[in-house]
């Protein structure tokens, strides 16, 4: 596993999200019922969701597992930017699935993002993106803020995308 790019490797499992980092939390409902949650979780750790939002994925595993590395990227010729990460923790249970993912090297950004569908006692399924990070490239430093607001819009945009997905 690794070299990861920050020490608290596997904190957006359980949590707390450790001090000195931006964090996010990001909760959407998505729909209600088993099947809107099998299709939701599967969207999620076969990478679909993300490509659904026009990011190009490319992994080495077609489905989340501990230790499966994805390059992420966005745009177009030399102005597509790339995000390697690695899985670095999975959960696939009853009512609980996802996965979270770790920087490695050359990341514009240093520090760890979850996916996880969740199946409530009522019936409704919910998504949620947790995480931590810091700039981890000048470019994202010299962005400052606006970094920030863009993870929170890409956020939204996956759940708008796995509610489309689980729907159809």
């Amino acid at each position: 596993m690794g070299p990861f790019t920050y020490p608290e490797v596997g904190a957006t499992r359980l949590g707390p999200l450790p001090e000195g980092y931006r964090h996010l939390h990001h909760t959407a409902r998505i729909g209600r019922g088993r099947a809107v949650f099998d299709a939701a979780g599967a969207a999620v750790t076969t990478w679909r969701m993300h490509r659904a939002t026009g990011v190009r994925v490319r992994a080495d595993s077609p489905w989340a597992r501990p230790g499966a590395l994805v390059e992420l990227s966005l745009g177009v010729g030399p102005l597509r930017g790339a995000a390697r990460c690695e899985v670095v923790w999975t959960a696939y249970e009853r009512g609980r699935t996802g996965f979270g993912y770790g920087t490695l090297p050359g990341h514009p950004e240093s520090g760890e993002e979850s996916f996880v569908v969740d199946l409530r006692e009522d019936g409704s399924v919910w998504f949620t993106v947790m995480a931590f990070s810091r700039h981890g490239r000048w470019f994202t430093r010299a962005c400052g803020p606006l970094v920030r607001l863009l993870q929170r819009a890409y956020a939204r945009r996956l759940g708008r995308a796995l509610r489309r997905l689980a729907a159809a």
